[in-house]
């Protein structure tokens, strides 16, 4: 059990968000830490990747080098960590969750689907975990397309990998399919708030 200070952190519990690309799971986190910000807190996650347009280091992501993250898995910081595309590696750091328990809040992960997995299992009953998935794969696609934030190939490269990550949604403890965005952010804050009084 984490001690900060000689303050015993009683409120130790995970909910982990995992979808494919394009399916709205950041759109629904954020809701949810709108509307439960005394009960939840954003685990902020370490990548590889670039920044996108508009995000901001320690915010959306810790944007790290490659070298900065395999020092960091080599020192043992990361919880969990996945080479999620070529090259290009994701990771949850000790430091976030330990913050977030000693705020007596829930962590809050939006993860890969295999990371998500990964949790899963080393955190057991403790965690909750919620796969998001989209009505049919072809309107998927369109999100995707629509998004654009990938050239053609990446597109083509993330359709790939959100078929194959859809045979996991099983291995989750809950599946919810955003359809209606409204329905989906009810059924969310239900599932949340009852895993958070549990």
């Amino acid at each position: 059990m984490y001690i900060k200070g000689i303050v015993e952190i009683v409120l130790e519990k995970l909910l982990i968000f995992s979808a494919p690309s394009g399916s709205g799971k950041t759109t629904v986190v954020k809701h949810l830490m709108e509307v439960m910000p005394e009960k939840l807190g954003f685990s902020v996650s370490a990548t590889t990747r670039k920044p996108r347009p508009g995000e901001v280091h320690g915010r959306e992501y810790y944007f790290l080098s490659e070298e900065e993250f395999r020092k960091n898995i080599g020192e043992g910081a990361f919880l969990e960590h996945e080479e999620v595309y070529s090259g290009i590696l994701y990771g949850t750091l000790w430091s976030e969750v330990k913050r977030i328990w000693s705020e007596d809040r829930l962590v809050v992960f939006d993860v890969d689907v295999l990371g998500g997995l990964n949790l899963k299992k080393e955190f057991g009953e403790k965690a909750l975990a919620i796969f998001l998935r989209p009505p049919s794969v072809e309107i998927l696609m369109e999100r995707l397309t629509k998004r654009s934030t990938e050239v053609e190939h990446e597109l083509a490269q993330r359709i790939d990998k959100a078929q194959y990550e859809l045979s996991f949604e099983n291995q989750y403890d809950v599946v919810v399919v955003n359809d209606k965005l409204e329905e989906t952010f009810e059924r969310c804050e239900t599932l949340v708030g009852n895993f958070y009084s549990k």
